[in-house]
This record gives structure tokens, C-alpha cells and sequence, in this order.
């Protein structure tokens, strides 16, 4: 039977989220995303409230939520600052690969290691000459004895200038092309050097950085799954993960359209409020729509996630469809603010600036519509 009601434990983790982003990120997020502060301080309150690390299993002492758990989480999050947000949530992308291909040594390890205190993680995976292009990457991992030795340099890695650990992907099979890639666990005192940090459009608040491995010597123990399956285990994670993603978008677009309904309620033109002006009422009531219809295709993605079925099609869907329409909802709130939404004053510039990347990271919206085209047309 279908059913679209959160259960009780579901709507007091919104709540929960909610109160802990409206207490915690709206009072820092113009100035975090203004001066371009990371936000280490929020995220060590989300770690203390159970709001960090979600996917941890509780035999390692997390919190063990789902996915559907997660994406209403994230929602909450993103809607106060999607900047912050990312930041709490990218540990989640770089220790799912753990999670999901993890041996139980490594899990044990790593995951307990990660709950007892504060630590930060990021995902490796894009290079400059390999970004949608997940199978060219040049960073290499040579076995020498019982380590890997690796080398190369990865770039817009998410908390990538603080993180401990690192889920890092290279090549250990240069002519095999996707199939030659690896994943291994990198602890930060291995060797790698944090570069470049971005100078962003939006989400200002987060930090994506150039990472630099020179001769950084990673135990072979530290190999997820085995050689070769580097490729399989990336594009698994971000199946995964894509529904957090699309969970943010919606929060980004939720907030914009609140924000765009309370202004067109108190903005009086020509001698009536904006709401009454049918031209504005239609503009609030197709964005209504499209982020109800983005949140249940999110939903859908992550509650297949939950229950093991496979949904790379439907998770590129949500996130695709949700990233667009997170841009589209926070353009049309821009320009319902009219000039007021152009100035940095109001909120709904901001909100604009930071759904711009929920069309790139994870996954360009071109790449989300081959994946469901090429989907589509197995078997014919």
C-alpha cells in the first residue's frame, strides 16, 4: 500500500532538524556566506545533536537513519543555509563508500574512530581534466609492498581543507579505464597537502578544496573492496547519496517560496498587496507545485535506496529534477522581490546563488539525463 505519511520517529526528526537549523545556521548564514567562514562550529553542534554522520550504523555508534531519515533532514537544512548545510552533509558522501563496500575491519575502524569525537571526512573524486568524466582520472595508486603509494591531485573535494580522512579514488590499472580504478581510505597524516580553496558564487559557507598527494604511502588494508572496483563503488555511492542531494535542492526551494509568499503578502503596488495580483499568484502556484513534485520524487529515491532496490534512474530523476527546479523557484522569487530581490538585503539572493550548484556537484544535470536515458533504453 502506498502511503505519503512520515511515521512519528520521521516527523520528530524533522522537527528536530528544523529547530536545530533555525537555531543553529539562519543566525550565521549571511555572515557565514558573506566572509566565507566554514563552519566548523555548527557542525560540531550537529555532531553533539545526532545531526551528523547519519548513516553511521548503530553497531559503530552512529545514528543509523536511512535514506528516506536523511533527505528529510537535509531538507531542513538546506532551506536554512545550503551552504552549512553541505558542509554537515558531505561527510555522509565520503563515508557511504565505507558503509556500503567497507570490510568489517575497516568499518570498525574507521566508523567508531569517526563517532567517538568530532572529525571531518571528504569524497575524492574529481580532478580538473576528469570531472564529469569519472573514468579519466589521473591520480595514481602503485603497489608497493603492503602499501599503495599515491600520486596526483584531486579539486573541488567538499570540506576537503579540514577533513581527516579522505575517501580517495585513483588509478591502479592505467589501461583499463574504468575498471582500473580503486578507492582506498587516506587518513590526512598519510601525506596529503590541502591547496587551492574556491572563491564560490554560493553556498559561500562550505569549502571545496584542491587536494595534493605526493608519494602518500596508504596501508593496503585501507583498499575498499578490491582493485578495480573503484568505479563500481563511486558510482554506487552517489546513487545513493543523489537523493540528499535532490533533499536540498527542495529545501532551497521551499524556503524561497515562503520567502517570496510572505513579501508578496506585505508588498503593497498599486493600492493592493502582490498576492492579489493574479500574474504573482500564478508564479507562487507553479513553484508550489514543482517542489511538492520534487520532494516526492525524492522521497521515492531515497525510500528505494531504503529498502534495496535498485534506483540509479530514479535517484539521477530526483536530483535532476529537484536541482532545476530549485533554480527555477529561486529565480522566480528573485524577480518577485524585484529590485529588492537583486540586493543582498533580502534572502532570495543568496537562495539563488547556492541552487546554482545543486545543478553541478554530484553530478551535472546533463550527466543526470544520460544516466536515465541510457536507463530507459536498456533492452531495446
Amino acid at each position: 500500500m502506498i502511503g505519503f505519511s512520515l511515521t512519528e520517529a520521521q516527523e520528530a526528526l524533522r522537527v528536530k532538524a528544523r529547530e536545530f537549523a533555525d537555531r543553529e545556521i539562519r543566525p550565521r548564514a549571511r555572515e557565514y556566506d558573506e566572509k566565507g567562514i566554514f563552519p566548523r562550529d555548527v557542525m560540531e553542534r550537529a555532531f553533539a545533536e545526532g545531526i551528523m554522520n547519519e548513516s553511521v550504523p548503530t553497531q559503530y555508534g552512529g545514528p543509523g537513519m536511512g535514506n528516506l531519515d536523511a533527505a528529510i533532514m537535509t531538507e531542513e537544512l538546506g532551506a536554512a543555509c545550503m551552504g552549512i548545510g553541505t558542509s554537515i552533509m558531505a561527510n555522509s558522501l565520503a563515508l557511504a563508500p565505507l558503509i556500503l563496500y567497507g570490510n568489517d575491519a575497516q568499518k570498525e575502524k574507521y566508523l567508531r574512530w569517526h563517532m567517538r569525537e568530532f572529525r571531518i571526512a571528504a569524497f575524492c573524486l574529481t580532478e580538473r581534466e576528469a570531472g564529469s568524466d569519472a573514468g579519466g582520472l589521473r591520480t595514481r595508486a602503485e603497489r608497493d609492498g603492503d602499501y599503495y603509494v599515491i600520486n596526483g591531485d584531486k579539486c573541488f573535494s567538499t570540506n576537503g581543507s579540514y577533513a581527516d580522512i579522505y575517501t580517495v579514488f585513483a588509478v591502479t590499472a592505467p589501461n583499463k579505464g574504468p575498471l582500473g580504478v580503486s578507492a582506498f581510505i587516506v587518513e590526512r597524516a598519510m601525506g596529503v597537502v590541502p591547496g587551492k580553496t574556491e572563491d564560490k558564487m554560493g553556498q559561500r559557507a562550505s569549502n571545496q578544496a584542491e587536494l595534493h598527494f605526493r608519494d602518500v604511502r596508504v596501508p593496503a588494508e585501507n583498499l575498499l573492496g578490491r582493485e578495480g572496483h573503484g568505479f563500481k563503488i563511486a558510482m554506487g555511492t552517489l546513487d545513493r547519496t543523489r537523493a540528499g542531494t535532490a533533499a536540498g535542492a527542495v529545501g532551497i526551494a521551499r524556503r524561497a517560496l515562503e520567502e517570496a509568499t510572505a513579501y508578496a503578502a506585505q508588498r503593497v503596488q498599486f493600492g493592493q498587496p502582490l498576492i492579489r495580483n493574479q500574474a504573482i499568484q500564478f508564479k507562487l502556484a507553479d513553484m508550489a507545485m514543482k517542489i511538492e513534485a520534487a520532494r516526492l520524487l525524492t522521497w521515492q529515491a531515497a525510500w528505494m535506496a531504503d529498502n534495496d532496490l535498485r534506483q540509479g534512474k530514479e535517484s539521477a530523476m530526483a536530483k535532476c529534477f529537484a536541482g532545476d527546479v530549485a533554480m527555477e523557484v529561486t529565480t522566480e522569487a528573485v524577480q518577485i522581490f524585484g529590485g529588492n530581490g537583486y540586493s543582498r538585503e533580502y534572502p532570495v539572493e543568496k537562495l539563488m546563488r547556492d541552487a546554482k550548484l545543486m545543478q553541478i556537484y554530484e553530478g551535472t544535470q546533463e550527466i543526470q539525463r544520460l544516466v536515465i536515458a541510457r536507463e530507459l533504453g536498456k533492452g531495446r
